[in-house]
């Protein structure tokens, strides 16, 4: 991997000049043709280096031919021509060449559509063709790089960049007008086409933690004693409804929510972990003896496996969410139930193994969903998001409580003064009788406003009534209380405009 260092803008390239124009171009192979084209056929190519000597070019072609198989060729042209130009090769013979440039729109495009990528866009690419130039005594690099995401997928992009950039690496940029683009740095970041990947995975993994609980209330005195000592320590977890009534109450859930176990494990708070759900999950797994085809050890050794499920790129991100990380469009909030088929009886321990599983995933799911959602604006701006799950008990029932934490900052202004800063929460719980319920609050320098959401009308008209009650409470609380509304229904979703920050990968 190679970390680019710099975002200046990388204006589109003007054409070497000793680029050829529309005029054939006769090449000489520098190795044998091997039986590639006779005499007379003809190949798509593109030019993917271009190295000068004494009196002629050096060109490494990529050619394709008409079965879809392609190969690298090395030819000697006494002219040079343009990085990634797209080529009609015939062979006049089997060690020379007739190239002839392919019409415009086959071409790399030399500036972008503003209507079809706007300011700000985000495009990743895969670098196909580099050319090393020298003018006035500086060095730049002349780079094609095929889309692979926005409207233009499979189209190539000339550039003009000051970092050399290897054929087959991965970039990502950000586009600052029709001629100029930004390249992406590491920094540590994640890559966000896996972060995508691993997010999809999950969510087909994932399954509520609900389902887990109520396996371990049926099955209850069943369960083998060290398995069934590990199920009434994650029972024992679950607050009651009450309790989050109070805010050490609740904060000590939050932070036992099990969307920081890779961080503590990272800054060696070990001995934070009793009281942290995803550990208590991991603990459980890690009893459950006497699955077919494995020994005790085997089904330890499991239970530590799930412990390194969630990817190393991941777990290290969990310790530096204030990190500026790479975004694709945000996991929809708040996340579908999702329970396991074929569930229903009394469940055995494979059952449990399965629902403990996918109870993770969901944890995970969360956690990678605030990662997919932490980001840098161009303006500076820093938006760290928390989201998790808080499973409550109501009597026998489990509710659970899902959150969205957002924290915005000015990153500039915060070097400078003091930063101000913006706080968004959401919640979703669906509780009887009240029905499916979403809050959404802003908090700004101690203003609050907020939305309730209620998907039943009596909720909804239930819950205006004692919007009165509210605001005093809130006002009392040393609040000042803006907006206070309630609505029935849901809240709009739509696609989030995100910045994506990637790597450039030399080993793809």
């Amino acid at each position: 991997m190679t970390e680019i260092k710099s975002t200046h803008p990388l204006p589109a390239a003007a054409p070497p000049r000793s680029a050829t124009a529309a005029a054939d171009l006769a090449l000489k192979l520098l190795q044998p043709m091997q039986g590639l084209l006779a005499a007379g056929e003809s190949a798509e190519a593109e030019v993917i280096s271009i190295k000068e000597a004494l009196q002629s070019f050096q060109l490494t072609l990529r050619l394709t031919l008409n079965n879809g198989r392609q190969a690298t060729l090395e030819t000697s042209s006494p002219r040079s021509a343009t990085a990634g130009a797209a080529l009609l090769v015939t062979a006049t013979s089997d060690s020379r060449l007739l190239a002839t440039l392919q019409p415009a729109g086959r071409q790399p495009l030399s500036q972008i559509d503003l209507g079809q990528l706007p300011v700000g866009t985000l495009i990743q690419g895969k670098v196909t063709a580099s050319q090393q130039s020298q003018q006035d005594g500086q060095t730049s690099f002349r780079v094609v790089i095929s889309l692979l995401n926005s409207p233009l997928a499979g189209q190539k992009l000339s550039i003009d960049s000051a970092l050399a950039l290897t054929p087959g690496s991965l970039v990502t940029a950000t586009v600052q007008g029709s001629q100029s683009l930004a390249l992406v740095p590491l920094s540590g970041r994640l890559d966000q086409l896996m972060l995508g990947q691993q997010l999809a995975a999950q969510q087909n993994r994932q399954g509520s933690l609900e389902g887990l609980i109520g396996a371990l209330q049926t099955t209850g005195a069943a369960l083998p004693e060290g398995l069934r000592g590990a199920a009434e320590r994650l029972l024992g977890l679950i607050p009651q409804l009450q309790q989050m009534t109070d805010a050490k109450a609740l904060a000590a859930a939050l932070s036992g929510s099990g969307a920081f176990l890779e961080a503590r494990l990272l800054g060696g708070q070990v001995d934070t972990l009793a009281g942290d759900l995803k550990a208590a999950l991991l603990r459980l797994v890690a009893q459950l003896p006497g699955l077919p085809g494995s020994t005790p050890l085997a089904t330890a050794q499991a239970g530590a496996n799930f412990g390194q499920a969630l990817p190393a790129f991941a777990r290290n991100a969990l310790g530096a969410l204030g990190q500026t990380n790479a975004g694709q469009q945000a996991q929809a909030f708040p996340l579908p139930s999702r329970l396991l088929q074929n569930m229903d009886g009394e469940a055995d321990l494979e059952t449990i193994l399965k629902l403990a599983a996918a109870a993770i995933s969901r944890l995970q799911t969360h956690q990678l969903s605030s990662l997919a959602q932490t980001q840098t604006s161009p303006d500076g701006t820093q938006l760290t998001t928390w989201q998790l799950e808080l499973p409550m008990r109501e009597q026998r029932d489990i509710v659970p409580l899902q959150i969205k934490l957002q924290r915005e900052q000015d990153a500039k202004r915060e070097q400078t003064e003091k930063p101000e800063t913006l706080w968004r929460v959401e919640l979703a719980f669906d509780m009887a009788p009240l029905g499916p319920l979403q809050v959404q609050a802003q908090l700004l320098q101690g203003s609050l406003s907020s939305q309730i959401w209620a998907e039943r009308d009596g909720t909804a008209q239930l819950i205006r009534a004692e919007l009165d009650h509210l605001r005093q409470r809130l006002t009392a609380a040393g609040l000042t209380v803006a907006e206070l509304t309630c609505r029935q229904g849901t809240p709009p979703q739509g696609p989030r405009t995100t910045i994506d920050q990637r790597f450039v990968d030399e080993t793809a």
